[in-house]
């Protein structure tokens, strides 16, 4: 699925229904948060604490880095939070 084909979360109907199963993923609920958490891959030790607790499946790892999908991060801050090395930082949303 292309970044055009999916929508944002005003598209989502009302009540927060989502009238067929398996589609959250058509619809970016990202981009309502106020903070984002900025990855600083030199701290980084790779331990997946913040994969494991991101309540919204938004830490991905490629090629042994971590990455966050910002389409659906929420800005909760429960990873960085949770980071044990202090990685993660908790930056307001330009």
């Amino acid at each position: 699925m292309s970044q055009e084909e999916m929508l944002g979360w005003r598209s989502i109907p009302i009540g927060s229904v989502i009238p067929e199963p398996a589609t959250a993923k058509k619809y970016k609920t990202g981009d309502w948060r106020v903070f984002k958490p900025v990855i600083d891959l030199d701290k980084c030790i790779g331990c997946l604490l913040c994969w494991i607790y991101c309540p919204d499946a938004s830490i991905q790892q490629s090629n042994g880095k971590v990455k966050v999908n910002y389409d659906y991060c929420k800005g909760c801050g429960i990873c960085a939070e949770e980071c044990p090395v202090k990685a993660i930082a908790m930056m307001e949303e330009a």
